[in-house]
């Protein structure tokens, strides 16, 4: 008699048990798919923005300069500056473009008033990184560029990104603090964020310029549909295991 009583507060305890630990996973699978949802809603909302950004009139460098200053975000806003090259004073990033090894090409733009703003150029291959293999496009006088912001890194982004190698003026991640001081130019003077500038031709063809890339992936909607799945699964499973224990 006691040992049934006992058997019997055993398979209730554990069947209890069993319906906590279902319950639990239900709850993870379907918190984890509806935080895919409010990721998908945030990822669109952000891609219009951008899009939004991108096709903008052009704003001048104060306007973004303040937006940066009370703290916005520049990054992908059409902007037009107007200045000087310091061509002897470029950066080398290596990239890739459209299939090809080689550098974007960071050249300080000097305004008149005295700021300087590094723009990314555009691409040339590993054979043209130095300025004497591509000497016409080493544009000298006033020019106006048009591009987009893009904002300063706070950091490298990952650890399994190489450090920059100053020596051979080689650059794995943008540190505009370091492409700075690297130059030898007055710190004061440089604008905390960077520009790409557009596709627009120039004599010489190279830099390759409009090398900006907007392939933000956006997979939560396929994430959503997983941790939906799954608990839609589980609830399958665990009514086809109650309806063969009962009959």
């Amino acid at each position: 008699m006691a040992e049934d009583v006992a058997r019997k507060r055993g398979g209730l305890l554990g069947g209890i048990a069993g319906i906590v630990l279902l319950f639990t996973v239900l709850a993870i699978l379907l918190s984890l798919g509806t935080w895919q949802v409010q990721r998908l809603h945030w990822k669109e909302a952000l891609l219009a923005e951008i899009d939004q950004r991108r096709h903008a009139p052009p704003a001048d460098l104060a306007t973004i300069e303040a937006l940066a200053k009370q703290g916005g975000d520049v990054d992908y806003r059409t902007m037009r500056v107007t200045g000087a090259y310091i061509n002897n004073k470029e950066r080398h990033f290596f990239a890739t473009y459209e299939g090809r090894t080689g550098y974007y090409i960071y050249t300080p733009l000097q305004r008149a008033d005295g700021r300087i703003l590094f723009v990314n150029r555009g691409f040339v291959p590993f054979e043209n990184k130095e300025p004497e293999m591509r000497k016409l496009g080493q544009l000298t006088g006033e020019q106006t560029v048009t591009g987009l912001a893009r904002a300063k890194l706070a950091a490298k982004p990952s650890w399994v990104v190489p450090d920059n190698d100053i020596v051979k003026n080689i650059f794995y991640w943008k540190d505009l603090d370091v492409m700075a001081s690297s130059t030898g130019l007055d710190p004061a003077s440089v604008v905390p964020f960077f520009m790409d500038a557009d596709a627009t031709p120039h004599e010489g063809g190279m830099p390759i310029g409009g090398v900006t890339q907007f392939d933000l992936p956006n997979s939560h909607l396929q994430y959503a549909v997983t941790w939906y799945g799954l608990a839609a699964a589980l609830v399958v499973v665990s009514g086809l295991f109650i309806f063969r224990r009962k009959t």
